[in-house]
């Protein structure tokens, strides 16, 4: 086991060495470190864009993946992803919304952190309107109530849209990339992003008890409510600010935890970070093709949807 984490974490460092010398600069393929040395803007282009690029590319495979896991341990759903309670389509919403009103790019970050937060309280509320099954049951179901009233918010607000401005922006958006990145968007969103990361490493061995019933649960030892939604929030708040400055970035939440499972066993105290680990990597491949196979960059949620679609279908194929 232990064996196994050097590799994954070797291999993550030389992937994040190796993808700060990839580019189409001078030249489509590696950048020479002797070049690097003289050539001043390669310096400016590998310290100012592609390390905040990189760093945030890691931090959302790691954020995406870690959240997949405790929502799928929690849950006891093999299918739920980071954004199931009504965060990813309220995000949506909100950045829609920003544009439509014509923000600035702050204002369309704030507004998608506010209504993905909005989603995840509406769906709290709603879940304790309603009378079907248990606690856990009735909040899957108001997450996909509320998700379906944002995605219905989400499609009036691009009928409605510019299509000659506001609409491409918003489809840019909802594809999800990070051409934009710059240091000051990531030093923003540092700070909970760290924090929410820290909290699930540290509670990873608690989501192996919650991941039991109730009674179970409690006999030993565990107060499930109140611990389940601080799991929660440490998964939602980074996803929602990570979402607001990188677009919809699908899949990574949803497959790296099952090929964690695969490799390390369902013991979360070994799967969630190895989880992370895989996320980050596969995240910065993925990144590393958007902004070097084209000319023109790829949108990084469709390199995601793709590659974790066919990951998919491998896992389930070799499962039966």
């Amino acid at each position: 086991m232990r064996r196994s984490f050097s590799l994954l974490i070797l291999a993550l460092l030389v992937i994040f060495l190796l993808s700060a010398l990839i580019g189409r600069y001078p030249a489509p393929g590696f950048l020479p470190l002797n070049q690097l040395a003289d050539d001043e803007l390669a310096q400016r282009l590998l310290f100012n864009l592609r390390l905040p690029r990189l760093l945030t590319a890691l931090l959302l495979g790691m954020t995406l993946s870690a959240a997949g896991m405790v929502f799928q341990l929690l849950f006891s759903n093999p299918l739920v992803e980071p954004g199931f309670l009504g965060v990813s389509q309220g995000a949506a919403f909100g950045a829609a919304l920003s544009i439509i009103l014509g923000g600035s790019a702050f204002f369309t970050q704030t507004s998608a952190v506010f209504f993905a937060l909005a989603g995840l309280g509406i769906s709290y509320l709603l879940a304790h309107r309603l009378r079907y099954g248990g606690w856990v049951l009735r909040l899957v179901l108001a997450g996909i109530a509320v998700s379906a009233f944002f995605s219905a918010g989400l499609g009036l607000l691009k009928y409605l849209a510019d299509p000659l401005t506001q609409l491409p922006e918003i489809t840019f958006w909802l594809l999800g990339g990070l051409a934009s990145l710059t240091w000051g968007k990531l030093l923003g969103v540092l700070p909970v992003v760290l924090a929410g990361l820290a909290l699930m490493f540290l509670f990873r061995w608690r989501l192996n008890l919650l991941a039991l019933d109730e009674q179970t649960a409690f006999s030993l030892g565990v107060a499930p409510g109140r611990e389940r939604w601080i799991l929660i929030l440490a998964a939602v708040l980074p996803t929602a600010v990570l979402i607001s400055i990188s677009g919809m970035v699908g899949w990574v939440g949803l497959i790296m935890p099952h090929i964690a499972r695969r490799l390390f066993r369902a013991d979360a105290r070994f799967s969630l970070p190895a989880s992370m680990l895989l996320g980050g990597i596969f995240t910065m491949l993925c990144d590393d093709l958007a902004r070097t196979l084209l000319a023109g960059e790829i949108p990084l949620g469709i390199l995601t949807s793709l590659f974790g679609a066919i990951i998919f279908l491998v896992l389930m194929a070799r499962h039966s």
